[in-house]
């Protein structure tokens, strides 16, 4: 494996060392989108942070896009090599794949997140829930963060901004004082307690002779 590669010109090799890490990173983020988990939370706060000024549904520059961009980069530009095309063209041909996946990957992902938040979910009537911050909500609406609040009767993760002067970090207790016309959580620091979840004790019949 190692004489194969080190027979390759450096041009090759740059291709194959960015289509072989970024696919595997690429299964691993598909794998755990699909099972529920988005990719864990190191994902999810990188999204966040590129992300935080966008204050849109769609989403192109992400972590996850990123990865489907190089892959495919990667190995459209093997192919190019092994067509036997000129070095320039070969990258651009290359560039111009990994930006269409890019965007297929946004709109996938779009796809996803609007059938997941369509329904019968009305933001309104998140406000004046207390909940829980999730990631790092930035102070003045400079970052936008997560917060765990729960709106009708379903604990939920969503996106909110603060008007705070300081930041709203991770565990901090907040409450729901507003909400944007596309859904982000207004939201303050609060000394509130959070409202325990509801359950439903059944005693089962005893036995009567």
């Amino acid at each position: 494996m190692m004489e194969w590669f080190s027979a390759l010109d450096g041009f090759s090799q740059f291709f194959w060392i960015i289509a072989l890490t970024s696919s595997l990173i690429f299964v691993f983020v598909i794998i755990t989108t699909f099972l529920g988990m988005d990719g864990g939370d190191d994902f999810d706060g990188i999204d966040s942070e590129m992300d935080a000024d966008a204050g849109i549904g769609f989403q192109f520059i992400t972590f996850k896009n990123l990865v489907g961009f190089f892959t495919i980069f990667g190995w459209i530009g093997i192919a190019c090599i092994n067509a036997e095309f000129s070095k320039p063209l070969s990258v651009i041909i290359a560039l111009g794949c990994g930006l269409l996946m890019m965007t297929i990957m946004a709109a996938m992902f779009y796809g996803m997140q609007k059938l997941t938040d369509s329904g019968t979910l009305n933001y309104k009537n998140a406000i004046d829930a207390i909940g829980e911050v999730y990631l790092t909500v930035g102070a003045n609406r400079s970052k936008m963060g997560k917060v765990s609040v729960r709106v009708q009767g379903t604990l939920r993760e969503l996106e909110a901004l603060s008007d705070s002067l300081t930041e709203l970090k991770s565990g901090t207790i907040i409450q729901v004082i507003d909400v944007t016309s596309n859904g982000i959580l207004i939201i303050e620091q609060t000394k509130k307690p959070i409202e325990p979840i509801k359950t439903e004790t059944y005693e089962l019949p005893s036995n009567t002779k």
